[in-house]
């Protein structure tokens, strides 16, 4: 208990509240004469010594139980206990007609079995979660885990079962029973998700070092980033943007010659007699024109600012800069980053457009494009999108996405998602991809700083 407590104290300062040594050794004596049987009691002991401004007991109230239970789950049901060997079969037949991946859930709501600490484990490394260190983004986490599921398909398979297994021969109230009663067991493992979430982001808070260097900071992915921790990348991005420079003006060095100019290789050899013994070259320019799209909704936001400000500490190697941000309409930007720094010129956008976790609509954002800036693309335009890919279901535009990419000399796509979860839930990031030239997956500000690199090549 002891050691639970420790933690406990240890996130509690992770999510910025003030606790000195002397008032953890005022928890230790409080238990110590108070106990832990009564948890109330527990909790107000704990509460009152550890939490001195009354605006963090917020943080104490949603980490406490945490830490210490008191959010027990409702059990899961099994419904196939229940079931006649006809309905059994029915149920069986009715199963088979979904994929492997949707049948496999499917049949844990039939037999009632809840995720295992394996399935726990693998979801939370697809999504990020074992590097999560902010409860703000707990209920995200989640989403993300849901979409990683399939939870969508499987509950629009659940609206089909029932009138799948009529049709199959099962009594209609049986079956609706039947469905209603996988769809509650469908809502306790979205429970098991959401106190899964909670546990591990707690842990991850007490077991972070107080002061990280920016190396590890570099490598930290950005939905596991916190506002402390975006507030040091925002001024670590100048040294990487000039790092930068320096190494493409080097390259730019180095590639000494472009195509042969046959008109100046004479005029330089005219002194040799019209023997070629100098050769020219046109000069070779690597300045790319760029477009820029970035999704600034919630999922997306602090990839995109970091990119758009390495891009606007590094104009003097791009030609031009056409830079837009969507949620779900598109927004010209590249006014607002004139006066300001990027991490403001996104605000004044979220300003116009307040951000969502679930509008997101990349198909109208293309609309918009194709309609007012379509004249911003030609033949020597690298065109950029920097998202996930999700759409909410919504139409992705693929004609439209299909006619920028031939308009233009490349198309790169930057995505934080790890490519196991492109195609999941709402992604159509299958979709793009085969019209892209490059596909980059960037979760870090270091696999970013990679992936703007090698844009400028």
């Amino acid at each position: 208990m002891e050691e639970r407590i420790v933690k406990f104290i240890a996130a509690l300062r992770a999510a910025g509240v003030r606790i000195s040594l002397a008032e953890s050794e005022d928890a230790f004596r409080a238990i110590h004469y108070l106990g832990i049987k009564d948890r109330e009691m527990f909790r107000l002991s704990l509460q009152s010594t550890l939490v001195k401004d009354a605006n963090n007991l917020p943080v104490y109230d949603e980490l406490f139980p945490i830490f210490f239970g008191g959010n027990e789950m409702p059990p899961m049901i099994n419904p196939s206990d229940d079931l006649s060997p006809d309905e059994a079969q029915m149920l069986a037949e009715a199963l088979r007609q979904y994929n492997d991946q949707l049948r496999k859930l499917l049949d844990k709501l039939t037999n009632g079995e809840r995720l295992s600490p394996e399935e726990l484990e693998r979801l939370a490394k697809m999504v990020g979660l074992t590097q999560m260190d902010n409860l703000h983004y707990r209920e995200w986490m989640v989403q993300r885990m849901k979409k990683a599921l399939h939870f969508r398909e499987v509950q629009e398979a659940l609206q089909e079962l029932a009138e799948i297994l009529g049709k199959l021969g099962m009594d209609k109230q049986r079956a609706e029973q039947l469905t209603q009663l996988m769809q509650a067991n469908q809502q306790v493992i979205e429970d098991q998700l959401r106190q899964f979430a909670g546990q591990r982001i707690a842990e991850n808070m007490s077991d972070r070092p107080k002061d990280e260097g920016i190396d590890s900071l570099l490598n930290r992915p950005f939905n596991a980033l916190s506002d402390r921790d975006m507030e040091r990348l925002r001024k670590e991005v100048q040294r990487l943007a000039a790092a930068l420079k320096t190494r493409v003006a080097l390259r730019q060095k180095r590639a000494k010659s472009g195509q042969l100019d046959a008109k100046a290789t004479i005029r330089a050899n005219l002194k040799h007699a019209n023997v070629p013994i100098e050769l020219k070259h046109r000069e070779h320019s690597l300045k790319p024109k760029l477009v820029v799209i970035c999704d600034v909704s919630t999922s997306m936001r602090y990839c995109s600012e970091l990119m758009l400000s390495l891009l606007y500490h590094l104009q003097d190697l791009i030609s031009k800069t056409f830079a837009f941000a969507f949620i779900n309409r598109l927004e010209f930007i590249t006014p607002d980053l004139v006066d300001r720094d990027p991490h403001a010129a996104v605000a004044q956008v979220l300003e116009r457009m307040p951000a969502g976790y679930y509008n997101t609509d990349l198909g109208n954002s293309l609309e918009d494009f194709q309609r007012e800036h379509l004249g911003t693309v030609d033949s020597r335009t690298t065109f950029i999108i920097v998202g996930d890919g999700r759409n909410n279901y919504n139409d992705p535009r693929l004609d439209i996405f299909n006619t920028l990419a031939h308009r233009t000399r490349r198309t790169i796509w930057i995505n934080p998602e790890a490519p196991g979860l492109w195609g999941s839930g709402d992604s159509d990031m299958l979709k793009y991809a085969p019209s892209c030239d490059v596909v980059l997956q960037a979760n870090t500000l270091a696999q970013l700083t990679a992936a703007v690199d090698r844009l400028l090549t």
